[in-house]
């Protein structure tokens, strides 16, 4: 956030307290309301948020020790001392979900989320929780098609058994939590709620996958994705990469929508391993064009092969291409749009990219560089209805869409 953006939102702050709650108006009562009714997990974050701000936004582990290990006296004396940097706080928290549930509201739509199976180690959650988690290790996974090495996340590996004791009470209020913003949620790295890699940051330590076994590993993540099962949001599982096959029964046992990343879907097993007709993908899944981890397609499509370009055409309803290849953008973009929203999937997700048709990539895997997760859109979204190119490919997909019966 800018200097700018804290400047205004302090202002802000300080005219409600002034014109509201100094004369408790019903936005005040409002927000006490919320406060009140929030309080299960907004006390823990605006007592993080305040302590960390008061010590120059440096992690936790940077803070005096009383602090720092959440010694319960201390920590009262700091939320005392800093009730109004905490107000402060709440009110944010306030004024952002009041403004993201009137955008519910009034998109007349379902949205989903994305939620990532692990948390960053300077949050609220860990420094209120340092027994539920590994203060020694980081996740990451093992060697795999992205890296050759590995890749290290660098947050850190939650205690499974230390959680079991408590009835996964964290757990439970993520997934609460979820369920009051969002309609639906893609839970991110599915596998990691069944098991997760970790590494010692004591590299004379072996890494290993926690819990060891398949037999507790399956019973962990059913339990896991039944929490989110019967908190009221819809789930859909990112199953991609090294997924071993007891993951993908469980979450077909349990009915949750895995991916089907056309490019990946092919018959491997047969000559020049051509792709799967996406008419043809089970109801249960979600269909995709690719991922924040892909190149675009327009990329893929002029790597590709002439084989995989030959299929490609053929489970897109294109005839076969004439000696030079043809270009992406707009015939075979908008053929794969409409072969993807016709699929037997039960959801679709196209990147606004691939969309467009433009060679843009969001992330790199097992890369740490100043492109990844920086890409924005070159046009507002508050202003998507007024730009002709926005407006045209709008109505496309809401033409393809009910072609598709979705």
């Amino acid at each position: 956030m800018t200097l700018s953006a804290v400047r205004w939102l302090r202002r802000a702050y300080r005219r409600f307290v002034d014109d509201e709650l100094a004369h408790a108006t019903p936005r005040a009562e409002a927000f006490r309301a919320y406060e009140a009714r929030q309080s299960w997990w907004l006390d823990a974050y605006t007592t993080f948020r305040a302590i960390h701000a008061a010590h120059e936004e440096r992690a936790w582990w940077d803070w005096p020790p009383a602090l720092a290990f959440a010694d319960p006296e201390a920590v009262r004396e700091a939320a005392a001392a800093l009730s109004e940097e905490r107000r402060y706080r709440a009110y944010l928290q306030w004024i952002a979900e009041e403004q993201w549930q009137a955008a519910r509201s009034a998109a007349s739509v379902r949205v989903f989320g994305d939620l990532s199976f692990m948390v960053s180690g300077d949050s609220p959650d860990v420094w209120s929780r340092k027994q539920e988690f590994m203060l020694d290790a980081t996740v990451g996974v093992p060697p795999d098609a992205f890296s050759a090495t590995g890749q290290d996340w660098g947050l850190p590996p939650w205690r499974w058994q230390a959680m079991q004791a408590t009835g996964f009470q964290w757990m439970r209020a993520r997934a609460r939590r979820t369920a009051a913003l969002f309609d639906g949620v893609r839970i991110d790295h599915l596998v990691g709620l069944y098991r997760i890699y970790v590494r010692p940051t004591d590299e004379t330590l072996p890494k290993a996958f926690s819990p060891p076994d398949e037999r507790t590993q399956s019973q962990l993540g059913a339990t896991l994705l039944g929490i989110y099962l019967t908190s009221g949001v819809e789930v859909v599982a990112e199953d991609l990469g090294t997924v071993p096959d007891f993951v993908r029964l469980s979450i077909a046992r349990l009915g949750v929508p895995g991916f089907k990343v056309l490019r990946w879907e092919r018959k491997w097993r047969e000559p020049e391993e051509p792709l799967i007709d996406p008419a043809a993908y089970p109801d249960v899944s979600v269909a995709l064009s690719g991922t924040h981890d892909t190149e675009a397609m327009v990329e893929w499509w002029e790597a590709a092969p002439a084989p995989l370009r030959a299929s490609l055409r053929a489970v897109c309803g294109l005839p076969p291409e004439d000696v030079e290849p043809e270009p992406y953008v707009p015939v075979v973009r908008d053929a794969v749009l409409r072969a993807l929203l016709a699929s037997a999937s039960r959801y679709v997700m196209l990147s606004l990219p691939d969309v467009f048709g433009w060679d843009v990539r969001i992330n790199t895997p097992a890369t740490v560089g100043a492109a990844n997760w920086t890409w924005r859109a070159p046009v507002p979204v508050d202003a998507w209805r007024d730009a002709p190119d926005w407006v045209e490919r709008a109505q496309a997909l809401a033409s393809w869409t009910r072609a598709g019966n979705r």
